[in-house]
């Protein structure tokens, strides 16, 4: 429910995007309603059920300046009632279809997941019209997924994670909404009034954002009809988006105080849009210094060699308004300044470049690995709706390996002079590390 600066949050559609796999056997029909609402389409009757997946694009981002946490909130009561529905009508009306309903706010998207049994389409598609057109936001529903809300923020700022995200956040995009909580303040969310919510329902939930994916039992034709019933009653326009987010982070180090044996750090700068033409090869690098695999060179020199962590990471997260190349780690607080000084000094190698070895490595890893991301009809559709929103075309899901596979020395050398910059580091470590005062952040 809640929207962070996190890996689920910020490698959202572009990493989902690079999850398909090689020379994938799949197609993909791009679909247009008779009202006019494009869908993309992977047609499979080979199991009674269908995966739909809606995306809006705007988020939490749409949140006005005094109403923080808004979107999140609207966006949690969907399910908590709709039309002649209370909440516990509409769960069970729900669970009687067999049908399974997600709906999740992110900065930049809210999410609307489904699955449903092909005998139950019309039904569980019916349902879920209702809970995107007419909402009920009956005060009861309010108040209880209010204190939820609440709760989530007060366990956040308890939580040393959450509050090296947010702060990271907070330094690097100032007022933007990007540098706010998606979940609100304490203050702002028990502001919030059934006025704000639906409006913020008609500001965020419209035409002129809305991608669609559907992967299983159902033709081209049949998913038309779904799109012109789910669709048709939204409002055609939403608020405007936000603009773009300026950068505001320098290199430095940024200390929390949290009494806690250990600290956690999260680190980074500015990085890549999706769209750059190196995105792919600035991805392949990263995978090299801070992907998820043991053998990244993060992971080697800080985990491995010196036992210093259990897991450090770095990821590219391309967001709508603003890139961001960051990552996070946790250490002794006897251990942070040794632990910064050793990534300082990794940074600096890799932005001269990498080896031929480990070039050839991980692009084996990457084209090896891509065929386990395709594992079902939910996974299917997630990752076309997130090709949609990130502008690739239907052919990216053959393409992509051969892609990954061109990617040459030169290419990581050129992207990683620009890239990776480490006197534009930037620190927030959250604990008591040893040698190093609290900052006011």
């Amino acid at each position: 429910m809640a929207a962070r600066l996190a890996p689920a949050g910020l490698m959202f559609a572009g990493f989902l995007a690079l999850a398909l796999p090689a020379q994938a056997e799949i197609a993909i029909q791009q679909v247009t309603s008779p009202n006019g609402h494009k869908a993309w389409l992977v047609e499979d009757p080979t199991i009674p059920f269908t995966a739909l997946e809606l995306r809006f694009r705007g988020g939490t981002s749409l949140d006005p300046t005094d109403q923080r946490g808004v979107v999140n909130l609207m966006t949690a009561l969907l399910e908590e009632g709709s039309g002649d529905l209370d909440a516990q009508g509409f769960a069970a009306a729900r669970d009687d279809l067999a049908a399974r309903f997600g709906f999740d706010a992110g900065q930049d998207v809210i999410s609307v997941s489904a699955q449903f049994l092909t005998e139950n389409r019309d039904e569980a598609v019916a349902l879920l019209r209702q809970a995107l057109v007419e909402p009920r936001f009956d005060a009861e529903a309010v108040e209880r997924v209010r204190a939820q809300v609440l709760s989530n923020i007060d366990s956040d700022q308890r939580d040393p994670n959450a509050i090296a995200g947010e702060t990271f956040a907070r330094l690097a995009f100032g007022m933007h909404p990007y540098g706010a909580s998606g979940q609100g303040s304490r203050d702002s969310v028990a502001a919030l009034s059934q006025a704000d919510l639906i409006a913020a329902h008609q500001a965020a939930l419209a035409r002129d954002r809305v991608y669609v994916a559907a992967s299983g039992d159902i033709s081209a034709e049949e998913l038309g009809a779904v799109l012109d019933r789910l669709l048709s009653d939204l409002p055609a326009t939403g608020a405007p988006l936000p603009g773009r987010a300026e950068w505001k982070m320098t290199g430095g180090v940024t200390v929390v105080d949290y009494p806690s044996p250990q600290s956690v750090i999260r680190f980074g700068h500015s990085g890549i849009k999706r769209d750059d033409p190196d995105f792919i090869p600035a991805f392949v690098l990263n995978e090299i210094v801070g992907g998820g695999r043991f053998s990244a060179r993060l992971m080697t020199e800080v985990r491995d060699r010196r036992g210093l962590t259990y897991g450090i990471y770095s990821y590219l997260s391309p967001l709508d308004h603003a890139e961001l190349y960051i990552g996070q780690f946790a250490t002794s607080n006897a251990s942070v300044e040794e632990a910064i000084g050793i990534l300082r000094a990794e940074w600096a190698k890799a932005a001269a470049g990498v080896t031929e070895a480990e070039l050839e490595a991980v692009k084996t890893y990457l084209t090896g690995a891509y065929p386990l991301r395709f594992d079902g009809n939910g996974p299917i559709a997630r990752i076309l709706v997130g090709m949609q929103m990130d502008g690739l075309p239907v052919e990216y899901v053959t393409d992509r390996n051969a892609m990954v596979a061109a990617v040459t020395l030169e290419d990581v050398a050129r992207v990683a002079r620009g890239l990776i910059r480490p006197a534009d580091l930037h620190f927030v470590v959250v604990g008591q590390p040893e040698g190093m005062e609290p900052t006011q952040p």
